[in-house]
């Protein structure tokens, strides 16, 4: 049986396609492109075109399990739901999806779906990781680079900043266990807490230049979004994301059973890193 793995361009899915290949797992990338790194098989796949949905089970009949990464768009369901239910009738058997760890079933975006994988009787697991520690090489890197700052609008609140390698071994985890795990929502941490003052001062160490941390309010942080080119509803997604941070709820999680704690640390991050964010 095979494992179809979406988002395999993406950074967990990267992370996930090594392991599932080091572990002798038959595997099918779904790509934008339908092309990927030898020695891999993809098929074109786009979740903005239903036409595409059909195609990685005209390539491999035998498809069990499916690794989902949504779309950065603020209604994900739209697409999820049709692909998942085509799915099934190909006698796909479990389904691993990546939400967030503040987004309980029912909420906005991966909320929505979380609640429809649960209802529709599925064998399936949501990972709800933290904020992601790439985040700071990729999404914060260009304030950090221009300005010495990254924006945020999660106050004083602390997060236990996970990897991506780490998010992939947990996805990895549940694709090839053999049983159903007990716990399908597992909050996905990293090895420590931080707010973003206490990050930024670690990079500030790092790189030797002062770092900032600009604190804005929920408004204010989808307005910056917003100005930069992302979608409204998106946009206040991550703000509602970022007032739980502000009110704890990443330290509540933190100390919730059946965690899956990551053991890649920011300050690793950093130091293994520097030279994205020297000028």
């Amino acid at each position: 049986m095979t494992i179809l793995v979406t988002g395999a361009t993406g950074r967990v899915g990267r992370c996930l396609i090594k392991r599932l290949h080091a572990a002798k797992q038959p595997i099918l990338l779904a790509t934008r492109s339908g092309s990927f790194d030898e020695p891999h098989k993809a098929v074109k796949f786009d979740w903005f075109d239903g036409k595409t949905y059909e195609a990685p089970f005209d390539v491999v009949s035998a498809i069990d399990k499916v690794f989902l990464i949504q779309p950065a768009v603020s209604d994900p369901l739209v697409y999820l739901k049709p692909f998942v239910e085509l799915a099934i009738t190909k006698g796909v058997k479990r389904f691993v999806y990546v939400s967030s760890s503040a987004l309980e079933a029912g909420d906005m975006v991966h909320g929505k779906v979380h609640e429809y994988l649960a209802r529709r009787g599925v064998d399936y697991y949501v990972l709800r990781p933290t904020t992601f520690t790439e985040n700071f090489g990729v999404a914060f890197r260009p304030t950090i680079n221009m300005f010495d700052s990254v924006f945020s609008a999660s106050g004083g609140g602390k997060s236990a900043f996970v990897s991506v390698e780490d998010v992939a071994q947990a996805a990895f985890t549940a694709l090839v266990a053999e049983k159903s795990p007990n716990l399908r929502d597992p909050i996905v941490v990293g090895p420590q807490l931080y707010s973003m003052d206490e990050a930024a001062e670690i990079l500030s160490n790092v790189l030797g230049r002062k770092i900032t941390h600009e604190d804005l309010s929920p408004e204010e942080y989808t307005q910056r979004l917003k100005n930069i080119g992302m979608e409204a509803k998106y946009a206040e997604m991550l703000a509602f994301i970022q007032s739980k941070y502000a009110n704890g709820s990443e330290e509540a999680a933190a100390k919730l059973p059946g965690i899956f704690v990551g053991t890649h640390s920011l300050v690793d991050y950093f130091q293994a890193n520097k030279d994205l964010w020297i000028k």
